[in-house]
């Protein structure tokens, strides 16, 4: 047996191997769980009950009382600004983690100092803290009489109820997954890699954009992708520093909790079916720059 088949990876394909029983015989091969046709079953079997049922779910009751309904409930005015609002501030949010996320992922993998430790277990703190209880922290600490705010109303500046403020939150609760996503990524790549281009007159920035940036592209992206997610879908955090003001401030999950509070159940499904939509067309659009960008480092 070659070590390339001992360690799972697949044959050349073609269709006779489709035909007979060679790819069972290598699923089978080497396998701690009980077999590829049951584990594929039990993985779609959970998948289905946890993902797909209540999303088709979600799906058909927005589309139960006719398209015209479904197309007026989803389009509103102040469902458009609650678009607008949700999806730019996590869009603005998303892009800030990318730059803070990598350079604090480049400090924990690169540098030795005391506390590096404790730094790296406070980038995981927004994971285990209750969102509410993040939403409170920053609502003191933000807002007009807070112990920041009050600097920031002195300077004719205002952060907390306004969308600023739900940027900071969701600042806050996604930029874990921009770090937890290039730290693995850094820890593979070598310093000599970098010394070797400074050795052939290569500047910092060349550096990072010719060796670092193709190898963590793929990465970031992930990362952006995550926190940009998470930031849409975000409420705890956000509906105490947002002031939740219609048409300003208010953001698109508060208002699906608004909707269903009034019973109306066709508003909800159909605000939450587009913001489902959206998301899965703007994450599968980053999926498949992510395989063209590994494609295009395979090729160098």
């Amino acid at each position: 047996m070659s070590s390339q088949a001992q360690g799972g990876a697949l044959p050349p394909l073609s269709r006779d191997w489709f035909r007979g029983r060679a790819w069972r015989d290598h699923f089978r091969r080497d396998s701690a769980l009980p077999g590829f046709g049951l584990t594929l079953g039990v993985s779609l079997f959970y998948l289905s009950l946890v993902v797909l049922v209540p999303l088709s779910a979600t799906f058909l009751k927005s589309f139960a009382f006719g398209w015209e309904t479904f197309w007026q409930a989803a389009t509103a005015p102040r469902v458009l600004a609650s678009y607008r609002v949700s999806f730019g501030c996590a869009l603005l949010a998303a892009l800030v983690n990318l730059g803070f996320g990598l350079l604090v992922a480049w400090v924990l993998v690169r540098y030795r100092f005391p506390g590096r430790r404790v730094l790296d277990a406070l980038v995981d703190l927004p994971f285990a803290l209750p969102t509410a209880v993040a939403g409170i922290a920053l609502t003191a600490l933000y807002a007009p009489k807070g112990w920041l705010g009050s600097h920031a109303a002195a300077l004719g500046w205002k952060i907390a109820f306004t969308p600023v403020g739900i940027v900071i939150a969701l600042v806050f609760i996604g930029l874990p997954f921009v770090v937890r996503t290039v730290q693995p990524v850094l820890e593979t790549l070598e310093p000599a890699l970098e010394e070797a281009a400074a050795t052939l007159g290569a500047s910092r920035l060349t550096t990072f954009r010719r060796v670092l940036l193709p190898a963590l592209l793929p990465a970031l992206l992930t990362g952006f992708a995550m926190a940009f997610a998470r930031g849409l879908g975000e409420y705890g955090s956000v509906i105490f520093i947002a002031g939740n003001m219609p048409m300003v401030s208010e953001v698109a999950p508060l208002l699906i909790i608004t909707k269903l509070e009034q019973y109306d159940y066709t508003g909800a499904t159909a605000i939450a079916v587009t913001l489902l939509v959206v998301s899965f067309v703007m994450l599968l659009a980053i999926n498949l720059l992510q395989a063209w960008t590994r494609r295009a480092g395979e090729r160098r």
